[in-house]
């Protein structure tokens, strides 16, 4: 139940001594995984390969919010060009209907102020959101043996999910992993979406959640798909886009103590309440037009990282530090950085 602890600026992080270490070993394994499945599907991203259309928008800063939320973008009243990009989540280009984490990345352009990696000024702020409430592990270690192993078949996650966890762990595993992308989607723009990890905001700590309008409508095909939108979500999302204005209101959740709001343990999905801090509108657009599928092309071969970020909003806790070295290495394995 949500509570009404003070948002805090007593957060920590904890870096561990090997961290550098296993980093750099995680990164050997992602490459290689790219590597190996760019050869099958041409030049693309680790995860979230499978891109499903890109829009163009703005996103709108709110005035008089609270305290804890006034810092780096949202430290003002403004409005900003914003781009979208829509994926799976997968390590492959598999059909829409098979069950994964589907991922709304947000690069909102213009932005003032030095970057959260220190190399001058902030080129945008990203927001890397998917349909999940908190992440899958609790730490980076984790996720990447689950990846590696998802990587070499059902068989090889089988393997390792049973000789990591023991039979009745790797059974409990199966079954967490298959609630969780199994998990009814109704549409990207119809389900909120979470950042899962946190960011700063200042001093303070924050998650970020993406929820939608009413009018953006239900959990239905678009008026173009010809085919239930489970199998195509982004033409189901096109769609609506072509014939409406779609829109959403962006909230942060803040950092109050370690007990409810960890920063390490990216597991453990926070229970504060969320604040609307600004609101997110794609104006009504044809994503098949030559405009359009120019956006695609650019968000396509473009970066959107958590790490592009200002140095207000730097993201914090160890799977955080984990994607600022992995997704580094994904940007220079498809020619992005």
């Amino acid at each position: 139940m949500p509570h009404t602890l003070a948002p805090s600026t007593g957060w920590k992080e904890q870096i561990a001594a090997d961290e550098a270490q296993r980093f750099d070993a995680y990164v050997e394994i992602f490459r290689a995984i790219q590597a190996r499945k760019s050869r099958k599907y041409g030049a693309g991203r680790t995860l979230h390969r499978k891109q499903l259309t890109a829009a163009r928008g703005l996103l709108e800063v709110l005035g008089d919010l609270p305290e804890f939320a006034r810092h780096g973008l949202f430290a003002a009243p403004g409005r900003y060009e914003t781009w979208l990009r829509l994926s799976n989540g997968g390590l492959d280009h598999a059909p829409d209907k098979t069950p994964d984490i589907r991922g709304l990345a947000i690069k909102v352009l213009g932005v003032q102020g030095e970057a959260a990696l220190g190399n001058g000024p902030a080129k945008s702020q990203d927001f890397l959101l998917i349909n999940q409430e908190k992440f899958a592990f609790p730490r980076s270690d984790e996720f990447v043996a689950f990846v590696q192993a998802a990587a070499d078949g059902g068989g090889a996650l089988l393997k390792h999910l049973f000789k990591r966890y023991g039979p009745l762990g790797g059974v409990a595993q199966l079954a967490s992993m298959l609630k969780t992308v199994s998990r009814p989607f109704g549409g990207f723009a119809t389900e909120p979406l979470h950042s899962v990890l946190p960011i700063a905001c200042g001093p303070y700590a924050v998650r970020v959640r993406l929820v939608p309008a009413a009018s953006n409508g239900g959990a239905k095909p678009g008026a173009k798909a010809k085919k239930k939108a489970a199998d195509f979500w982004g033409a189901d999302f096109a769609a609506r886009l072509a014939s409406q204005e779609l829109a959403w209101e962006l909230q942060l959740q803040p950092f109050v103590n370690e007990s409810h709001t960890p920063i390490e343990d990216a597991s453990v999905n926070w229970d504060t309440p969320y604040t609307t801090v600004a609101r997110l509108l794609l104006p009504q657009q044809d994503s098949g037009s030559a405009a359009g599928q120019a956006l695609a092309q650019q968000a396509e071969a473009g970066v959107f990282d958590p790490w592009q970020a200002l140095a207000a909003h730097r993201p914090l806790g160890e799977v955080q530090r984990a994607r600022k070295v992995v997704y580094f290495a994904s940007q220079q394995g498809r020619g992005a950085a």
